[in-house]
Parts: C-alpha cells; sequence; structure tokens
C-alpha cells in the first residue's frame, strides 16, 4: 500500500510571521532554531508546489510605536522598525538558502547592495517560478503596521489568503490562560472580529482584507507541522472572512484564473 502525499487546497499564500515568533524563547534578537523550523516547514510547501510570499514583523528588535514612548519622533521610530524587518527578512532568506529553497528578499525601501527594491511585476514572476518572496520594510511608510504590509502584499500577489502566524492556537472569546471558558473560535467574520474587539490585527489592516474579501487564517506555527496541516485542508486555527466556504472556493478559482491571464499576458 503506498502513501499519497495530500494535495494542497491553496495554490498560492502570503505568511504573515511576527517578529515575536522568530524571537523564540529568548528576549530580544532571533533564536536560530526558531528560524531554521520555520525555513523547513516553508520548504515542505515549496515542495507542493505551493507559491509562497512571506513578510515579518520587526517586534523581537524594536516596535516603532513603542520607541515613539521613549521621546523618539515616531516617523523615525517607523523608520527604524522597517529596518528591523529588513534584519528578519535577511535572516529567513538566509535559513531558506541554508535549506536549498530558492528565494528572493524585497523591501519597499530602496536598500542598494542588500535587498532588491519590491516590484510588483517580478514579484508575481518569481512566485509563479515557485521561488519564495519575503517582503521587507513594510509598506515603505510610517504609521502603518507589518499586518497592513501583509494585508497590502497579499492582495497585491493574488494569495489565497494570509497565514497570520502566532503562539496560540486561534482566536479565543477571552484570553484562555485567565479563563477556563474561553471559547476557540472556529470560524468569525471581519465584522464578528470589530464587534467583539478581537485584537488579531489593527484596524487599518483588517478593514483592507474585508474591502477585498481576503481571508486570515490565525494558527500556533509553534505547533510542528502546521503549516503543512493548513495548506492540505485542516481547519486548524481560526479563518476570519466574509465567505462561507463555498464562496471561498470560488475565490480561489477566480484569483487562479486571473494569475493565469497574467501569465498569458506576460
Amino acid at each position: 500500500m503506498f502513501y499519497q502525499t495530500p494535495k494542497p487546497i491553496y495554490q498560492r499564500i502570503l505568511l504573515k510571521i511576527s517578529g515575536e515568533i522568530l524571537r523564540g524563547s529568548q528576549n530580544y534578537g532571533i533564536d536560530p532554531v526558531v528560524l531554521n523550523r520555520i525555513a523547513i516547514e516553508i520548504k515542505e510547501l515549496v515542495g507542493l508546489s505551493v507559491q509562497i510570499g512571506i513578510v515579518i514583523g520587526g517586534g523581537n528588535f524594536l516596535r516603532g510605536d513603542r520607541l515613539e514612548k521613549f521621546g523618539i519622533e515616531r516617523v523615525s521610530a517607523d523608520h527604524m522598525g522597517m529596518l528591523a524587518t529588513v534584519i528578519n527578512g535577511l535572516a529567513m532568506n538566509d535559513a531558506l538558502n541554508q535549506a536549498k529553497v530558492q528565494n528572493k528578499l524585497m523591501c519597499s525601501i530602496s536598500l542598494n547592495g542588500i535587498c532588491k527594491r519590491y516590484n510588483w511585476t517580478e514579484a508575481i514572476d518569481l512566485l509563479r517560478n515557485n521561488k519564495v518572496v519575503i517582503f521587507s520594510g513594510g509598506i515603505g511608510n510610517p504609521f502603518f503596521t507589518t499586518d497592513s504590509a501583509a494585508c497590502l502584499r497579499g492582495i497585491e500577489i493574488r494569495a489565497d489568503l494570509i497565514l497570520k502566524a502566532t503562539k496560540v492556537d486561534g482566536i479565543y472569546s477571552s484570553d484562555p490562560s485567565k479563563s477556563k471558558d474561553a471559547i476557540l473560535y472556529e470560524n468569525l467574520t471581519y465584522q464578528e472580529v470589530i464587534q467583539k474587539e478581537l485584537k488579531i490585527m489593527d484596524l487599518t489592516a483588517l478593514d483592507l482584507a474585508r474591502n477585498h474579501d481576503f481571508p486570515i487564517r490565525i494558527f500556533n506555527i509553534n505547533k510542528s507541522g502546521a503549516l503543512f496541516r493548513i495548506i492540505t485542508g485542516s481547519k486548524e486555527g481560526t479563518l476570519v472572512s466574509s465567505k462561507n466556504k463555498r464562496q471561498l472556493q470560488l475565490l480561489r478559482k477566480t484569483r487562479g484564473k486571473y494569475d493565469s491571464k497574467f501569465k498569458n499576458r506576460s
């Protein structure tokens, strides 16, 4: 009896990883064990021909909104935060290279000699050729989070959904560490997330996703194999969308047709 590898249900995804995830159990910086484990799990998805874009936060080094509290001008603080995402992007670029995964690091700001400036057409072409694209530098402007950058890049590359990697199993009705009655939601609409004040990401990012019917799945990346299970159909974590299951399937097909048209045009 032969084992048949499960087929992916998504063709193209945007993986959002917070800087805190890369920090692991450390107080600061990057835990190489966590970084390399994620790189190996990404490699497994590439082996399934899943096209992957990645946005990484910079909170393991610094956050602009926190620096502002110490008297640093917010614009300067956010620029520092953008550079922190580049540091994490370079780390992921190196980890993927060591895992023998072809990838390209792009940045929304010019850093000649370090990484390539973000170009939408080139990013689409790289993804179509099964190369992972790491998007760093946020959206290139202050006052916007990397969650907003993840939604923006995901929409631009016509990803099927955002996979937001966290340290928790999904979205709960209350803090599970404080309440035994906390309920893990399987599905939520954007409006429910806003009404219940469930802080999965900032309202700017959430509103952008809602306006473009861009689904978001929140999951625990510290669970081994979580990425593979989700890609192959597991309902792990919490799905945030404005669509029912049938509509989501139709939306994925529509995005696939769009990419085919782009391919024929280029």
